[in-house]
């Protein structure tokens, strides 16, 4: 314990989805131990990070690239099941093959400058006191609802990806849904099935890509969202530059007219929207798939934002206070972009308490 009464250990992980597991099991392999040398705190009530949330129709058949966390594959899972279950019972597996004992409920209230070179991480069990801070807190709970004139006078319901139920709720519904995501065309095909009507809305025309998404193209893609993150901007995701993949079931869906894009209204009356052209549609829902900001609030104190509005980050390491990692943050907030974050910033927190007394 230290003078704020803060147990002092080597580095603190904040988050236990992909990115603080990868990172946790990346820690033990280098010989630290949980609850002595380091230590995983989750807000979530179980195991399974942002999937645990996700909505019941959204299969594990459907999920587009999930990569097995390091050391242990996902195997064998049932493709009609929730993803939500499936994600989550392999994390809970994960973390008890590996000895991790993340602590959980732990909200992380703030982090900011400690004694003798330390951070002081408080949180909802008491403060640590670590050297060094993996920050694996993901986007999920800074859902993004962008602001319309108008928006408080509609009468109708509106809600964000973050809260989305699955289809049922819509059946014999006007449904507005707001993004050219992935999120927000799975949500749309699957509502046009029992809603009395659909409507897609977006700020920019969507880009389709067809076959394969090689390599080269990943790559591509993550470098654009990396240069973002080096110069200090709000990092993209590494989807929304990717273009959205064009299969059997977007085919059919363009073909039955489902994903007849519209440009974005230009306000929000009591029982629709309007555009600026003078045109109005009446609608019911008004569903937000506007996507997420990375969930950072709580490293404040540190001041490691950047003029441009983001944290600039070099590998995992955050520029302005290298005690800092984030990860699946900016380009490795992929499933298999986690992972090597995960690995790096562990790599790179070893060289700095080789460096940094004890």
């Amino acid at each position: 314990m230290n003078n704020f009464g803060a147990r002092e250990l080597d580095v603190v992980v904040i988050g236990a989805g992909q990115a603080g597991l990868s990172a946790a099991y990346h820690l033990r392999r280098a010989g630290s131990e949980p609850d002595r040398d380091f230590v995983v705190l989750d807000h979530a009530p179980r195991p399974g990070g942002a999937w645990q949330f996700r909505w019941p129709s959204l299969t594990y058949g459907k999920v587009h690239g999930m990569h097995s966390l390091p050391g242990m594959e996902l195997t064998d899972a049932d493709d009609s099941r929730p993803s939500s279950e499936v994600i989550g019972a392999y994390f809970a597996a994960y973390e008890r093959r590996f000895g991790l004992r993340v602590h959980r409920p732990v909200e992380v209230g703030a982090v900011r400058e400690g004694e003798g070179g330390r951070l002081l991480v408080e949180t909802s069990e008491g403060a640590y006191a670590p050297r060094a801070l993996i920050n694996a807190t993901g986007t999920w709970d800074r859902p993004f609802w962008p602001r319309y004139p108008g928006q408080e006078s509609f009468r109708g319901r509106q809600l964000h990806t973050a809260d989305y139920p699955g289809p049922a709720e819509f059946a014999g519904l006007r449904v507005f849904v707001v993004g050219g995501g992935a999120s927000g065309t799975q949500h749309l095909m699957e509502i046009a099935e029992v809603a009395a009507a659909t409507y897609w809305v977006t700020r920019r025309p969507p880009v389709f890509h067809e076959g394969p998404f090689g390599q080269e193209q990943g790559r591509a893609a993550v470098a654009m969202v990396e240069e973002r993150v080096r110069r200090g901007l709000p990092p993209q995701s590494v989807v929304s530059v990717t273009g959205l993949p064009l299969n059997d079931t977007v085919r059919r869906a363009r073909e039955q007219g489902v994903l007849d894009r519209l440009p974005m209204f230009e306000r929000i009356t009591e029982d629709g929207v309007a555009w600026a052209d003078g045109r109005t549609a009446e609608a019911d829902v008004i569903l937000w798939a506007t996507g997420f900001r990375p969930a950072v609030d709580h490293l404040a104190p540190l001041r490691l934002r950047e003029p441009g509005g983001g944290i600039r980050v070099e590998d995992t390491r955050a520029v302005r206070d290298p005690r800092v990692h984030l990860v699946g943050y900016g380009p490795s907030a992929s499933t298999i972009g986690a992972n090597r974050a995960g690995r790096a910033a562990v790599r790179s927190v070893g060289r700095l308490l080789d460096r940094v007394p004890a």
